[in-house]
Formats: structure tokens, sequence, C-alpha cells
């Protein structure tokens, strides 16, 4: 398809999981309403983010893929006719797991899944008690609609991951987050912290001539252990593929973005700013280094 109708559905997930699934749903039926083809979440939707603290009970919270999470999401896609990106905590085996991005297609199949590459382990994002780096590598999702290169949250931070994505075909680049502000930062520490995460994800969609969708989570998340909490910032956005907003949530609105996207100026912008072809591939063998001493 050459021009998709796409959303960002901006939410609070700090209730019940029954409960956050019901109000995802309820913003899936409205955006198919309006005719969207693609609808995407925020990561780990369909709870509070327990990655604040460490704790064994958690992991009893995690479910198989395919599961009744993906069992629900496949009816609600097919009875909307919408694809739909869902990230979920997974249980791939006992004492192994991960956090698993699942697209769902038009017909209610799983298109494919991604496991978050990167993993975080910082004060409230200890992610690396949790979950096991992914291993399906950097590989876009073919749907009816077009080819999808996923990569959740603090993957969004490395050009690496982006790119790769890109050079296997991704039509569109996309972003489940869960991201917020320490109550103690400053306003000005807040401020700069919003600003590079928007333009660090701004510059994959010019250095890729793609489009991107960022969806994050809104509202206050105070720590299990009621030591501290985040103030996750929302400002979901699409983005086109030279950078240029297209839509734009605030930190705290209930919203659901949508935007028509035309995928042919992919082709176009690439055309202007050849960046693909002037690589220099014999000269980038470095990067497989985790230092240059």
């Amino acid at each position: 398809m050459s021009h998709l109708k796409v959303c960002a559905i901006q939410q609070p997930c700090k209730l019940k999981k029954q409960e956050n699934l019901a109000y995802s749903i309820r913003q899936i039926e409205q955006a198919a309403r309006e005719h969207v083809d693609l609808a995407v979440l925020p990561e780990l939707h369909c709870g509070p983010y327990f990655c604040q603290t460490e704790d064994t009970a958690v992991f009893s919270q995690a479910e198989t893929i395919p599961g009744p999470t993906t069992d629900l999401l496949s009816r609600v896609a097919k009875d909307n006719s919408i694809v739909i990106v869902s990230t979920l905590f997974e249980k791939r085996a006992p004492g192994l797991y991960h956090n698993t991005c699942v697209v769902f297609d038009k017909n209610g199949a799983i298109a494919g899944r991604y496991r978050k590459m990167h993993i975080p382990d910082d004060p409230g994002y200890y992610e690396k008690f949790y979950f096991t780096p992914g291993d399906l590598g950097f590989t876009p999702i073919k749907t009816s609609i077009g080819t999808l290169g996923v990569l959740i949250c603090w993957d969004q931070w490395y050009p690496e991951a982006a790119r790769l994505m890109s050079l296997a075909g991704a039509d569109i680049l996309i972003f489940p987050t869960a991201i917020g502000w320490e109550p103690a930062d400053t306003a000005a520490e807040k401020q700069r912290q919003l600003d590079a995460w928007i333009t660090i994800q701004r510059s994959h969609a010019i250095a890729n001539g793609l489009p991107i969708i960022s969806c994050n989570r809104i509202g206050f998340e105070c720590a299990p252990d009621q030591n501290g909490g985040i103030q996750f910032w929302g400002n979901s956005f699409i983005a086109g593929p030279q950078g240029e907003i297209l839509q734009h949530a605030n930190d705290e609105e209930n919203k659901i973005l949508i935007q028509d996207l035309d995928l042919t100026r992919s082709q176009d912008v690439r055309n202007i700013w050849p960046f693909f072809r002037d690589r220099r591939i014999d000269a980038y063998n470095d990067l497989n280094k985790r230092y240059i001493d």
C-alpha cells in the first residue's frame, strides 16, 4: 500500500491488566471507525511499568505467545480489520523472558514478533533483571499493509538498529515506548531529556528516509516499593521521512494521533538525499567493535 492511515495510542497504563487492555481495545476500535490501517500501542501497555524494582513475583505476569492476550488482540485486529502493534511480557520458558512486540495483521494472524535487543539497567529501569536480550535480530515484519521495522524503547537511541531495519526493507519505523522523568529532575533537565528523545528519533527518520511512529505512555507511576516513581512524559509523535513532525501529543493527553502517510515520499526523499548510495560500507568494520583503543 502506498498510502496508509496510521495512529499512535497515547494512554496511561497504571491500572490493572484487564482495565488497561479494555482501554486499549476501545481506542483501537475508535481508530478503526476512522478507517485507520495501523494502530501502535505503548510499550508493555497491559499494566504498570514493573521494572522500577526487582521482584521475582512479577514473573508471574508474563505469558506465552500465543497466549490469552495475543488471542484477544488477534480477535480485535480481525473484527476491526486493523494492524495492531502490541508489546508484551513474554514467557518463553521457565527462567527465560523477553520484552516482545507482537504484530497482528488485519486478518487476525500474528504477522511476526520482535524481541527487544537493547536492555537497560538504570535506576528505575531494571530491565536486565526481567528480560533476556532479543535473539530475532533487526528483522522487519511483513504485513498486508507494508513492512514494519519495530524497535522497543531503549532500542530507539541506537542509529545502528534503525539503519539495519531500514536496510532490511522496513517501510515505517515504529517505537513503542515507556519513558519518563524522575520527580527529582529539574525543569531544565526534563526539557533536555525530552528534546534529546525527540531529536534522536527524528534523526532516524532523516538518516533512513522513512516515516516513524513513536508511542509513549503517560501518567505518574509510583514505584512498587513506594520509593520514588516515574512521570511518563508522553509526547508521542508521528514524523515524516525528512523528520518533519506530522502529529504530536503533549505530556498528559489521552489521545489517538492519526495521520495519513504517503509512503511514496520515502522514495522521493531517498532520491534527493541518497544516504544509502554514499555509505562507505568498506570503511565501517570497526562498528563491530565495543570500543576502538
